[in-house]
């Protein structure tokens, strides 16, 4: 039974006994008993009334919590000129102000974070409570190839991603470098914040692979100019003696020494030429786009690169596209590249084995069947002048590289799980 209820039955009770007991004492003298009565109504009215003032702060104070529970701070209230009500609406109104001005505060501070997150030109993924993945930049989902519904509700371990998938052991505070595919390089770091008190984790992910090329091809670049000045001013001028002295040899007894001076030469100009391909690298010029077909660039290189796979016993064939793969491109630079690479995938298979250049819609891939690429070599392959051939500069994939960064063509390098070894270029469309 309600309050309500309880003191309307106790004013009702006591009510009816005074009526009761002013009839007993002046049922005889009516002009008085009419006179109780009519006071009787009056006091039963005043109590209703006064029940009704007690109630008021009660009625205020549910209105109040069911604004606040449907999240209404715009709802005040007015003095009504009771004393004690119009203290509590003063607190009442003083704290919705305060609520307000929080809740403004808040919502501000939440739009401007998600603004700079969604802005922000690091990928950006926050963790919920359980550390799966919850919310990512627009900048997350295109590094990663993977929208919102792909990677929601899924932790790091879940997912099958060359990033995200060695991340999974990485603890909040700890920081880490990758590379993928031997040349894209990123900076990881992984943090947290207090969420209505408890952690939540969140990952940065920072793109090095710019910055990285442009400080190794800065530093790399110094170093060959001065050594190609040098080397060619001193060959230039020991070349030039060299070139009179045998040209006043006639005498029959000096043609051993003769010889030697032709070896010499020729030596010299090997050493001319060594250097010249190292300067290649650094005078590389940005490409001249014209549009080209893939497929015709593809069977041309796979043509003259034939006698070579021949004479190691290798099968080299082109598996061309259906339809003609127009994109704009530098013919000459992206021949050299399939020279490059279709020489390294020779080179590293033996007689029997077989190497495929494949024409796709998206991607141009040549694959070979030969020596897989070890696990410790594969994370080096593009750094500049690595090689793992004894007579090898480690020119070709660096000039390779740097030839498709600046076309603006994703690519990688790995063996799969069926042992082929594939180098995969990302054509984008003209």
């Amino acid at each position: 039974m309600s309050f309500r209820t309880r003191f309307l039955l106790y004013i009702l009770a006591v009510h009816a006994v005074i009526i009761y007991l002013t009839f007993r004492l002046l049922e005889d003298n009516k002009a008085l008993f009419i006179a109780a009565e009519v006071l009787v109504l009056v006091s039963a009215g005043i109590a209703v009334q006064l029940y009704r003032e007690f109630r008021r702060p009660s009625d205020f104070i549910a209105s109040g919590i069911e604004a606040i529970k449907d999240k209404d701070f715009t709802i005040k209230f007015v003095p009504t000129g009771n004393l004690e009500i119009d203290q509590l609406i003063d607190v009442y109104n003083l704290m919705i102000d305060q609520l307000r001005t929080e809740r403004t505060k808040q919502m501000e501070q939440q739009f401007f974070l998600e603004k700079l997150i969604e802005a922000a030109p690091i990928a950006i993924l926050i963790f919920d409570f359980d550390d799966r993945i919850a919310i990512i930049n627009p900048r997350a989902s295109r590094l990663l190839q993977l929208s919102l519904p792909q990677l929601e509700q899924r932790t790091l371990a879940d997912i099958d991603h060359p990033i995200l998938s060695s991340l999974a052991g990485l603890e909040d505070g700890e920081a880490r470098t990758i590379k993928t595919n031997g040349i894209e390089t990123y900076k990881i770091q992984k943090s947290y914040l207090m969420d209505r008190g408890f952690r939540r984790s969140f990952l940065m992910i920072e793109e090095l692979t710019g910055e990285i090329l442009e400080t190794e091809k800065k530093a790399y670049g110094k170093v060959i100019r001065m050594m190609a000045h040098e080397v060619n001013n001193s060959i230039g001028a020991v070349n030039s003696i060299l070139d009179v002295t045998q040209s006043t040899m006639d005498r029959p007894e000096e043609g051993d020494l003769k010889h030697a001076l032709r070896v010499a030469i020729d030596r010299n100009n090997r050493l001319n030429y060594f250097m010249r391909r190292f300067a290649d690298v650094v005078r590389l010029p940005q490409p001249n786009k014209q549009p080209a077909d893939l497929n015709e660039l593809a069977r041309d290189v796979t043509q003259l690169m034939q006698p070579q796979a021949e004479a190691r016993g290798v099968a080299l064939q082109c598996l061309p596209y259906r339809t003609p793969i127009v994109r704009a491109i530098d013919t000459g630079q992206l021949e050299q590249v399939l020279v490059n690479v279709i020489k390294n995938a020779i080179e590293a298979s033996r007689m029997g084995h077989a190497v495929e250049v494949v024409v796709d819609e998206y991607v141009l891939t040549v694959r070979d069947n030969g020596a897989p690429i070890p696990d410790e070599t594969a994370a080096n392959l593009f750094n500049p002048f690595f090689s793992t051939k004894p007579d090898g500069q480690g020119i070709g994939l660096t000039l390779t590289r740097d030839i498709l960064v600046n076309h603006g063509f994703p690519f990688s390098l790995k063996t799969n799980a069926e042992g082929w070894t594939e180098f995969t270029i990302i054509h984008q469309t003209s």
